[in-house]
């Protein structure tokens, strides 16, 4: 059995990943072959890469790539692919750098049990609040920090999750300064939209919300958490390290040029 965080097998990252591609759905959706195309206009990027999950079929990497650029480009959206070792057929990274994809986007899919986030998460110094749907307050404060597509589209999203989700926020005074959000599917809980505003930070409040989501995951039957993290970001990699994250696996993305 695979193990959470550490070493773990290509049929659990491929199943944490379909888990995080739900719980950023893309406005729509088209299977080929078990790879999931994604549309998400408006949204980051990354909701709306290609999880090439599966076989290829008789036409081979090439004609499944191709398959995928029609379909892209049709939507009139650039193509990027997930690469997940493991999760994605043998050959498709060195296949599309050989088309001219360029490498980028180096991440970190996480994973720890949730009891061991609690733990991790300790006493925590503020009140944090968790609601079932987000305010315009958690939103306003996550889009302060992360927002870099089209502030409807991303509310459209959230609106788009089919899971149970918690929204949960810290508040000072009269405004929300920290958030991060999580979605429990099938025994596991991701975390997302974690930000906390730049007033707030070195006080542990991104730590409380950490540990109110835990704690909402484990009301959710949901004893494992995931979460995905960019390897350069040392602060947050600090954070999910003490709280007892380790790394399921590395993976990146390739993007088509021009």
């Amino acid at each position: 059995m695979a193990t959470v965080g550490g070493s773990s097998g290509p049929d659990v990252v491929r199943g944490v990943q379909e888990r995080a591609a739900r719980a950023l759905p893309a406005e729509r959706v088209t299977r080929a072959g078990g790879w999931w195309l994604r549309y998400a206009p408006g949204c980051s990027w990354w909701a709306g890469a290609v999880l090439p999950h599966g076989g290829v079929g008789p036409g081979g990497l090439v004609g499944r790539v191709t398959e995928v650029e029609e379909s892209y480009s049709g939507w009139g959206a650039t193509v990027r692919f997930q690469i997940s070792p493991g999760a994605c057929p043998d050959g498709l990274d060195s296949a599309l750098a050989e088309r001219g994809y360029r490498r980028e986007g180096l991440m970190s899919l996480q994973g720890a049990p949730t009891g061991r986030v609690l733990e991790g998460a300790g006493a925590c110094p503020v009140e944090v609040r968790v609601r079932d749907r987000p305010t315009e307050a958690w939103f306003r404060a996550w889009w302060a920090v992360h927002g870099i597509g089209d502030r409807r589209s991303e509310w459209e999203m959230l609106a788009r999750v089919g899971r149970p989700s918690a929204f949960a926020c810290v508040v000072d005074g009269d405004e929300v300064v920290a958030v991060g959000r999580a979605v429990a599917d099938a025994g596991w809980a991701g975390v997302f939209g974690m930000a906390t505003l730049p007033r707030a930070r070195g006080k542990g409040v991104a730590r409380g919300v950490l540990g109110a989501l835990a704690g909402w995951a484990a009301g959710q039957g949901a004893d494992r958490m995931y979460l995905q993290v960019e390897r350069g970001n040392g602060p947050a990699l600090g954070l999910y390290g003490r709280a007892g994250f380790r790394e399921m696996c590395a993976y990146h993305y390739r993007v088509a040029v021009g």
